[in-house]
This record gives C-alpha cells, structure tokens and sequence, in this order.
C-alpha cells in the first residue's frame, strides 16, 4: 500500500490542489491520497482561517466520485495546533506496513527546516516536493539551499503542470463578486455561494 498525504488549508480547495494531488498519484503510483485540510496551523496562527468543516465539505466535494482520494478530517477535529510529526506518527501507527508519502509544495519545503522534529518527518515519510509558481525551479540544488544537504538526500521532488492559481486571489473574487468559475470544481463554486463562505 501506497499512501500518499496532502495536508494544506485548501480555503478554499481548487484545481491546483486537485492536479498537485492527481499527478503525484500517478507520477509516484499512489494506491491512495489522503486529503487532510488543517486544524490549527502552527504557521499560520495569526490568519483568519475559514471553518474546517466548511473547508473539509469543500474538499468532499471537490473530490466526489474519486475513490483513490479522501478527504480526512482528524486535523479539524484536534483541539489545538497540528505538528506533522504527530499527524504521520498516527499514520504509521494506523498503517505500519503502509509506504507513505507526504506531499508538499515547494514553498512548504522551504520552511521544513523549521517545522518541528524536521529529522523524524523524513523518518516517517518519503517527503514529495512539487514545483510552485514564482519559486525557483526544484532542482536539487535548489533543495540542498533550502534544506540543508542531509535532508536534502531524502526530499523527492514531482513536477506538476503549471496551475498559478493562488486562494487569497479566490477568497478575494469570491468578496468582489467576480466569480470563481473554471478555478474551482462547479460544486465547490455553488457551496461557496450558497454558504456565503468569503462573504
């Protein structure tokens, strides 16, 4: 079994996310990619950050008729911050004889030196870095500056096709009124405006 983990604050979800996932899927032959949309995120404390559960049915929705991807929601669910490393502890305690594979943006990787227990995170997980708009080309490299040689042996890295899609932009056009069409699958489109999510 081939466990791949995205986590992220996906407020809200939108096709980057979804070709991120479905690419490092086939890419890296993923049996399943587990959808976690954070609780509480150590690193983005100070921001105001929609409902998990609204952003987790969002997902649900966004990743409908998909059965190779599910949305989990034990992040929303912890009371408090959510680390990493406890969050793929649990995995690997859930699923010992599982590989498992935490994918993360480019801009994600850049932080992990300080993230907490960045050492165990690499122990625990193959980690998969994916290009992002605006950063610099993956190459390895560009790794080793980031995140130092020694846990840069261990970072795969994943190309993805190039989706600028930014959710600050989203939440914004959602509150102009301008319309999230083609940037976010048509359910999740409705459930914002039914909801008046950004509003």
């Amino acid at each position: 079994m081939k466990l791949g983990i995205l986590g992220g604050t996906f407020d809200p979800v939108h096709y980057g996310h979804l070709v991120l996932a479905d690419t490092c899927r086939n890419q890296l032959s993923l049996n399943q990619v587990r959808l976690l949309p954070a609780g509480t995120p150590p690193h983005k404390a100070a921001l105001k950050i929609t409902d998990g559960h609204s952003r987790a049915d969002m997902l649900q929705l966004a990743v409908s008729g998909y059965p190779e991807f599910v949305v989990d929601r034990r992040e929303i669910k912890h009371k408090g911050p959510s680390f990493t490393v406890n969050t793929l502890t649990a995995f690997r305690n859930e699923s010992p004889d599982a590989e498992l594979f935490f994918l993360m943006g480019a801009d994600s990787l850049r932080d992990l030196p300080t993230w907490k227990d960045p050492e165990r995170i690499l122990q625990l997980a193959n980690v998969v870095a994916v290009n992002r708009p605006g950063l610099p080309e993956l190459t390895h490299t560009q790794v080793i500056q980031w995140v130092g040689e020694d846990l840069a042996r261990q970072v795969r890295t994943v190309s993805v096709p190039g989706t600028n899609i930014s959710a600050t932009d989203l939440r914004q056009r959602a509150r102009d009124g301008t319309g999230l069409r083609f940037l976010v699958p048509r359910a999740v489109e409705a459930y914002i405006d039914e909801h008046g999510i950004y509003s």
